[in-house]
């Protein structure tokens, strides 16, 4: 018996899922779907792991690599999304398929026959080598249109991105702010996160220019940078902080 866990935040979209799992195999037994990101940390933090997670990646309150950032996963994913755009990302964490939504019954057969030969049978090493060798390259510089001129933007001079009345902005080292053509999701998988942190829905930071880090109501950390001026405080939201707390003392 395969026991399943599905991440997925649309209700019609787990019950068709529940039924394209039992049609695909008699041995899948689901013990839990889970909606969001904080329900997930919290579920599986508390809960023994089952033996695969199908995880839809766009949910409720965030996306899904925001639960890897705050717990270790060591169970076998397979995504299920809408969205090709997240390959790569899904493929540095310990992903062994990645199906597009409309989900083929095929295509997912094929996903459950990999995890029972690769998993079932203990040879993971073909799938770890695919991991491992897999390039990804992040963004080195922004091409900025201001008026009729355009400036390049080292990632490295960035302090911020942020959301400010449904536009996208950046701050850079000399205080300057630029508008640009990205959405803080999409920017997110462009700049390397070793560098840049998620900070809540309105903020994404790069580590390297915060100038002090100060408790907050609720556990969470307000975070001061040094050079952006800001319309409102950068808070850490309660369900990023322990991942916060983790990049922060590495």
């Amino acid at each position: 018996m395969i026991n399943v866990a599905i991440i997925e935040d649309e209700q019609p979209a787990i019950e068709k899922f529940k039924k394209m799992l039992f049609d695909c195999s008699e041995s899948i037994n689901i013990v839990q779907t889970l909606g969001g990101v904080e329900e997930s940390v919290n579920w599986l933090s508390n809960h023994p792991a089952p033996d695969l997670i199908f995880m839809d990646i766009q949910l409720s309150d965030g996306i899904c690599f925001e639960i890897f950032e705050a717990i270790k996963i060591t169970v076998p994913i397979i995504f299920t999304t809408a969205y090709d755009a997240y390959a790569i990302r899904a493929f540095s964490v310990n992903s062994i398929d990645y199906l597009l939504k409309p989900i083929d019954p095929e295509l997912l057969k094929n996903s459950l026959n990999k995890y029972k030969e690769h998993y079932l049978s203990g040879k993971t090493d073909q799938i770890n080598q695919m991991i491992n060798e897999m390039p990804v390259k992040f963004k080195s510089r922004f091409l900025i249109k201001t008026g009729i001129h355009f400036k390049s933007v080292a990632v490295s001079d960035i302090e911020s991105f942020f959301i400010q009345e449904r536009a996208t902005f950046l701050t850079t080292k000399d205080g300057k702010t630029l508008d640009i053509d990205y959405s803080l999701d999409q920017l997110e998988k462009m700049v390397n996160p070793e560098d840049f942190f998620r900070a809540n829905r309105n903020y994404l930071i790069n580590t390297d220019y915060i100038k002090d880090m100060i408790g907050y109501s609720g556990n969470r950390i307000k975070v001061k940078m040094l050079f952006g001026t800001y319309v409102e405080p950068i808070i850490v939201s309660r369900e990023r902080v322990i991942a916060f707390k983790q990049k922060m003392d590495r």
